[in-house]
């Protein structure tokens, strides 16, 4: 597939994606749904040297959500079908929150809608200071989708979550920060350098460890103290015959850095 709607690149193990429609704002359309798709399809191709995502946008803005002028107009009486959207693009987000490899989220301007659910799917997520989040859903008669119902009460609490997604005002970058909603604010000239240093810094690290850590903290906000203890276990058992962990020891006791090699 040729991009058109995205940019993206596999250079020293980071898989760089970054939102192209800055005319709109990088507002989602069909176009970028498919994209992306195929963007992640190629990362999780096992020859690929991927080791870590690095989100980003063109422009002004992250992600203004959909683009509510790339649906057709429908004969009278007739009414989209908003719940099949959904479920065609549903999968991408559980892809994004699930992947195997860290992702790191450098959102530079407004993520609204389901530009929050994009950017609050991925691990890390650095902000620029101009940039600000806006659940717009209540605006137009919606609830939010694309996840954002799954991550914000996790991450900012019940009673924020509600406020933001009922109010729809907007949240400033450092206002995300303070409520543990992000990871990070940047001044907006230091953001992209910042992210890209990160994701490669992620990228030279032991990817099996990360991908083991991720996911058992994710199962930590939904599952039972027994059911963590149990899958921390696990993950320890898995990662004590990896090289990586090898190479760790090694490099701990011999007072020099660890040459990690994702194995």
């Amino acid at each position: 597939m040729t991009f058109e709607t995205i940019e993206f690149s596999i250079e020293a193990g980071v898989a760089r994606i970054a939102l192209n429609r800055p005319d709109r704002l990088n507002a989602f359309n069909l176009r970028m749904q498919d994209e992306l798709f195929d963007a992640f399809k190629r990362i999780e191709a096992t020859d690929s040297g991927a080791r870590a995502i690095l989100l980003t946008a063109n422009g002004r803005g992250f992600c203004s959500g959909v683009d509510l002028t790339d649906r057709k107009p429908l004969p009278a009486g007739e009414k989209h079908d908003l719940g099949a959207a959904l479920e065609a693009k549903n999968p991408l987000f559980a892809r994004l929150y699930h992947s195997p490899i860290p992702v790191v989220c450098a959102v530079n301007g407004v993520a609204a809608g389901m530009g929050v659910g994009l950017a609050l799917a991925c691990d890390i997520v650095l902000a620029a200071k101009s940039a600000s989040f806006v659940l717009a859903f209540s605006r137009i008669g919606l609830m939010p989708d694309c996840g954002v119902s799954f991550f914000l009460p996790r991450l900012i609490g019940l009673a924020r979550a509600n406020g933001a997604a009922l109010l729809g005002e907007k949240i400033s970058a450092e206002q995300a920060q303070q409520w543990g909603m992000i990871w990070r604010v940047l001044d907006d000239a230091a953001l992209a350098e910042e992210a890209a240093t990160l994701a490669r810094k992620l990228a030279a690290g032991p990817t099996q460890a990360y991908r083991l850590t991720a996911g058992t903290i994710k199962a930590g906000v939904e599952a039972s103290l027994e059911q963590v203890l149990a899958r921390e276990a696990e993950g320890q058992r898995a990662l004590g015959f990896t090289g990586d962990y090898a190479e760790g020891v090694l490099a701990f006791l011999e007072k020099r850095g660890a040459n990690f090699a994702g194995r």
